[in-house]
């Protein structure tokens, strides 16, 4: 163990306290995207005591943050959180539960930005130890894929070398890393297509367009012709969550909608999806008398980690906790994060930190029963600010 690691450890030791202080308020008062306004006021309060600069109203409800007095010539790294819960009512019965009716912390961005606080927190205590320069960046609205775009557009990359991050992982156990080489997440894009035919009495189905039957035979083709027409090892994962349609039990229904998401690996797989589903839509309308609208909206890219600061991480890890707590996973998540679009200005990687109970079933990300084991949180202040420090070593 280096002595700066020890002197990390030990830092983070003595915020200990503080930190599960900061966490469970964080965890008790969620807001949701884009609302984050007390959220935002808390975390910079936080930084300030440390001496910290921060900058506010960055992406309309995130904030900016850097250590002080560091060389304007040297390396800039940024240190990514999100800040916002979910729509999504809490049945934990912790005793720090959301006090918000309805809002919950079910994806675990409270500990990401107490992670982020904890290392901002170490890092300004090492002081000339640290050569480099380190922006923290706060950031609204990941849930619904807007923040990052947000944060960007204000700025938040200008100058910025690299940028890391976290994301919770309950598969994993607290105290446990996930790390992976290459793609981590999917690419994920909105779908929406409007089938129009013609309304008709219930009993003569001859003499109508039945929107309804025909949405459901673009449902079932849709999943049919992936199977059938879509390479295996490309993974694309197409759901249509939500149809709204029909004005009555014994009316034909002339119009239905269809909302999905379309998850994908493969950036050649993800090039050809729009015309790929409009295609299949277009030629069942036209088989059975019906028009459409079609509208598709590109999200997010995946995530696809920087190899030299994947492997900064693991090693951090690794030196800090030892190898046994550290995993290269071998397989990526559908899920999509737009931590994605910090990665078009600078390289970056996003690590997974297990928060999963060793002795009792953990509840997945987005459940209402969605909880943390604590100690997860010291061991991403620990391995986030040795890796920063690492990051600016010859």
């Amino acid at each position: 163990m280096t002595a700066t690691l020890g002197r990390i450890k030990d830092l983070t030791t003595a915020l200990a306290p503080r930190l599960t202080e900061i966490y469970h308020h964080l965890h008790s008062f969620p807001e949701l995207s884009g609302q984050e306004r007390q959220t935002a006021a808390y975390v910079a309060g936080v930084l300030s005591s440390c001496g910290l600069g921060v900058r506010e109203a960055v992406g309309k409800t995130g904030l900016l943050a850097e250590l002080p007095s560091r060389p304007a010539e040297a390396r800039l790294l940024a240190i990514r959180a999100d800040m916002d819960a979910l729509p999504i009512q809490e049945a934990t019965a912790l005793a720090y539960a959301s006090r918000i009716d309805g809002v919950m912390h079910a994806c675990g961005h409270d500990v990401h930005t107490t992670v982020a606080l904890g290392a901002a927190m170490v890092l300004a205590s090492l002081g000339e130890e640290l050569p480099g320069r380190v922006r923290f960046l706060f950031q609204p609205a990941e849930e619904t894929a807007q923040g990052a775009g947000w944060m960007i557009a204000d700025g938040a990359m200008v100058g910025v070398d690299a940028i890391l991050a976290f994301h919770m992982w309950p598969a994993l156990t607290a105290g446990q890393i996930g790390v992976r080489y290459g793609a981590l997440t999917a690419a994920a894009d909105d779908l929406e297509i409007w089938i129009q035919g013609e309304s008709g009495h219930g009993a003569r189905p001859h003499e109508a367009v039945d929107a309804i039957w025909i949405a459901a035979q673009v449902i079932t083709t849709l999943q049919q012709a992936i199977s059938r027409t879509q390479n295996p090892l490309r993974p694309i994962v197409l759901t249509i969550g939500k149809v709204t349609g029909g004005r009555a039990p014994n009316v034909i229904a002339d119009q239905v909608r269809l909302q999905g998401t379309v998850r994908s690996l493969h950036p050649a797989s993800h090039e050809a999806l729009p015309g790929w589903i409009e295609g299949i839509v277009a030629q069942l309308c036209q088989t059975y008398g019906a028009s459409y609208q079609f509208h598709y909206r590109r999200g997010v890219p995946s995530v696809f980690n920087d190899a030299s600061l994947t492997q900064l991480l693991e090693s951090a890890g690794r030196e800090a906790w030892g190898s046994e707590r550290v995993e290269v996973l071998a397989e990526p998540s559908l899920g999509a994060e737009d931590f994605a679009l910090y990665l078009s200005h600078a390289p970056g990687a996003m690590a997974r930190l297990g928060t999963g109970y060793p002795d009792r079933p953990n509840a997945p990300l987005h459940h209402p029963k969605f909880a943390v084991a604590e100690p997860a949180i010291t061991t991403g202040v620990v391995t986030l600010a040795y890796a920063a420090w690492k990051y600016f070593q010859p």
